[in-house]
């Protein structure tokens, strides 16, 4: 799998995955709940999607009626970062890393109907 996309504020990312299709299906999946079940949140959903947006800091995600109160917005966040959907890059400021931005959107579009 492959593609690249332009984020504001980032500039293009580009992701590359290769696996044989074996090695997936073989694949302990039970292992993946963690990090599929950060994304199984509306607010978590929010949050990324204003991040990807260009919304990186927590005063400004404050100001989107998405994501609840100050202690709801820092709980999801946490929840967010174990799970490597973002990472922080000074206090109070967070990316979805490169290496996650493309498979982030192909999760979304799969979920799709």
């Amino acid at each position: 799998m492959a593609g690249s996309v332009a984020v504001p504020g980032t500039g293009e990312v580009r992701w590359q995955y290769a696996r044989p299709g074996e090695a997936l299906l073989d694949a302990d999946w039970s292992e993946l709940a963690g990090t599929l079940d950060a994304l199984a949140h509306p607010a978590r959903l929010a949050i990324l999607q204003h991040v990807l947006g260009g919304v990186h800091g927590t005063a400004q995600l404050l100001e989107q009626p998405s994501v609840g109160t100050t202690g709801q917005l820092h709980h999801h966040l946490r929840q967010l970062v174990a799970a490597g959907w973002l990472a922080s890059t000074r206090r109070g400021h967070y990316e979805v890393p490169a290496a996650r931005v493309v498979p982030l959107l192909v999760t979304v579009l799969a979920a799709h109907r």
